[in-house]
């Protein structure tokens, strides 16, 4: 297989040779014979000339080479009491029919179809339904509220909305379906078509004319073949915060996805077909997309799908009890979920109560693992804890140890070196490179690896401006650190305006534009701010209009990001300040009042409009 040096040398050197090799575990309907078109820089397309689709791939073939009986997919459920195992077999009839149930819905080839789901094996089914045609999907979080799902709605146009009357959280029921009534009532662009799946805890009331049961709709669906698509064509549409506060479609496409993936299963994640792969995410965000749907079942594994918490479902053995239960190699999950077990559980007594001699691995990726805790996990667990850096952009890892090509020495903090294909180079502000150990911008030199977002949805000119142009012929990730003289990477944060609460990015724009709707509001600023548990969560900071009373208003704001972005932006602080620190051209003075709640010495700023303001806001930001 090659050590990975010799490996990372050969992907940067000729990633053409290197990815075709890699293209050989795919499944294709027309062979690649161009790897990689480079002729239009900055929009770069791998094996243009090649035909597949992402659903055979991930189901079909297994089924074809033997292995319908074996298990695909296990549900673990413990906020309903319940749990399922789909083969290869069954997984397929079901997506199959869903996808001629879809068809029967007008939905063809490059149609979009938004999810708006709970973590049920229908939503699986749904994107892999999506994939069988052909058709662009667009998963969106259940933890978004009207607008959100809204504007997400208008961007991506799709023809029907696939849903569920509810969502279940271990202490309560969130009622879906009255958030997607709402939304298509904001839209600009309806769908003009809702499947619901009807859950026994909450089923809710049907539009006549618009929506459809899931088992009526099932229940004389017809299955379909799976519908060759150019490997370039779009999978799925998954949209991240932006800066501006519009929502930006990350695009991926087919063939690379799937070339990607499957070379990330073998070699970061040492997985084999017949062996059993937990990511404990969400179908709504990228990992989810990545390692709980496409990866694990591209590869012929087994994946298990978690409705649950790391804690409280029922207490914090939740995460041990399924990885014993299900014969779990390695578990994927956020540091996030690791501080909560171990402030319930911090001398790791419910680890000891399972069997947990079949785990080999506990990857961790989202957001920064501090060291504390990669110390606490390491020895509790007495495996490879392995630190990962990927973005939803990337779609795959950046960074990490590859535990399947050659485990390399851990170094807490560092999620290791980047992997094949991503030439990552720290640089000044200037462009210029930084040495070993100095603090830079983190870039990658173009092209991107395979599995990597082409482009944005609908918007070339803002894909450019938001990731290429601060520095031509290199891919700006957003993120500052380092690399040491060993080649490890160090991410050291965020150096926009986008955070990072536990695991989900948000952007700060976002929640100050609903606090600024306020009528009481008249200006307003959020910072991230280090959380125990979360790693990052925002803390808003209000300037009243002229007359306007306080009284209440703090519960008022935090209700009103709640109802508008949903319970998942984590906005509990409001801070009523006198004035907020800005420049003489008007910026406000985040990235100073950020360092100054983290308690670091921050320099006052030459263009400060009135120093006097930020000293008064010293003592508000450090309480």
């Amino acid at each position: 297989m090659g050590g990975y040096r010799e490996l990372f040398n050969a992907s940067i050197s000729d990633p053409a040779a290197f990815w075709a090799d890699a293209a050989k575990a795919v499944t294709w309907t027309r062979e690649p014979q161009q790897i990689l078109d480079d002729s239009n820089p900055p929009f770069y397309r791998w094996f243009p000339d090649a035909e597949m689709n992402t659903c055979a791939n991930a189901l079909d073939r297994h089924v074809e080479g033997g292995r319908g009986d074996q298990a695909a997919l296990i549900y673990d459920s413990p906020v309903t009491g319940s749990a399922r195992t789909y083969t290869y077999r069954e997984l397929l009839d079901e997506t199959a029919r869903f996808a001629g149930a879809l068809r029967g819905l007008g939905v063809d080839k490059g149609d979009r179809v938004v999810i708006y789901m709970p973590m049920v094996p229908e939503a699986v089914i749904a994107m892999l339904a999506c994939a069988r045609l052909g058709a662009i999907h667009s998963v969106v979080f259940g933890g978004f509220a009207a607008h959100e799902l809204a504007a997400r709605i208008d961007d991506a146009r799709p023809s029907v909305v696939v849903t569920a009357s509810c969502g279940i959280e271990p202490t309560r029921t969130v009622d879906y379906k009255p958030m997607l009534d709402a939304a298509l009532d904001i839209a600009e662009h309806p769908a003009p078509a809702c499947v619901i799946l009807q859950r026994e805890q909450r089923p809710c009331q049907l539009v006549g004319g618009r929506d459809l049961d899931w088992h009526e709709l099932m229940s004389d669906a017809e299955p379909v073949d799976p519908v060759p698509v150019a490997a370039t064509d779009p999978l799925y549409v998954l949209y991240t915060s932006g800066t501006t506060g519009k929502p930006k479609g990350i695009v991926r496409d087919n063939g690379g996805h799937a070339v990607a993936l499957l070379w990330s299963m073998r070699h970061v994640y040492d997985i084999a077909p017949g062996e059993v792969f937990w990511a404990a995410s969400d179908v709504g965000w990228v990992v989810g997309h990545s390692y709980i749907v496409y990866a694990p079942l591209f590869a012929g594994a087994t994946t298990v799908l978690y409705e649950g918490k790391p804690i409280g479902t029922p207490d914090p053995g939740a995460f041990w009890r399924v990885a014993s239960e299900h014969g779990v190699k390695a578990l994927f999950s956020a540091p996030t979920a690791l501080r909560a077990i171990r402030k319930e559980d911090p001398d790791g007594a419910y680890i000891g109560r399972y069997d947990l001699s079949g785990m080999k691995y506990l990857f961790q990726a989202g957001e920064r693992l501090d060291p504390d805790t990669y110390a606490w996990a390491s020895e509790k667990l007495g495996i490879p804890v392995v630190d990962h850096w990927w973005q939803t952009e990337t779609g795959w890892a950046i960074a990490a140890n590859p535990m399947g090509m050659e485990q390399l020495p851990i170094k807490a903090g560092s999620p290791t070196v980047p992997m094949p294909g991503y030439d990552v180079r720290i640089v000044h502000v200037d462009g210029s490179a930084c040495e070993p150990g100095e603090e830079g911008a983190i870039c990658i030199a173009l092209p991107l690896p395979p599995g990597t977002l082409p482009t944005l949805w609908g918007d070339d000119d803002r894909y450019e401006a938001s990731y290429l142009c601060e520095h031509p012929g290199y891919y700006l990730t957003g993120d500052g650190g380092y690399l040491d003289e060993d080649g490890y990477l160090y991410v050291m944060g965020r150096i926009d305006d986008v955070i990072n609460v536990a695991g989900h990015r948000l952007s700060t724009g976002s929640i100050e534009a609903v606090l600024a709707t306020h009528p009481a509001v008249a200006e307003c600023a959020v910072i991230g701010i280090a959380d125990e548990i979360k790693g990052q969560v925002p803390r808003g900071l209000v300037v009243l209009k002229s007359g306007a009373s306080a009284e209440g208003l703090a519960d008022e704001l935090v209700q009103l990001v709640r109802d508008e972005i949903g319970a998942v932006a984590c906005l509990r602080l409001v801070d009523v300040v006198p004035a907020l620190p800005k420049t003489r051209s008007g910026k406000i003075l985040r990235k100073t009042m950020r360092g100054i709640a983290h308690g670091t010495d921050e320099p006052v700023p030459s263009t400060i409009e009135d120093p006097a303001v930020l000293e008064a806001l010293k003592p508000v930001l450090r309480d």
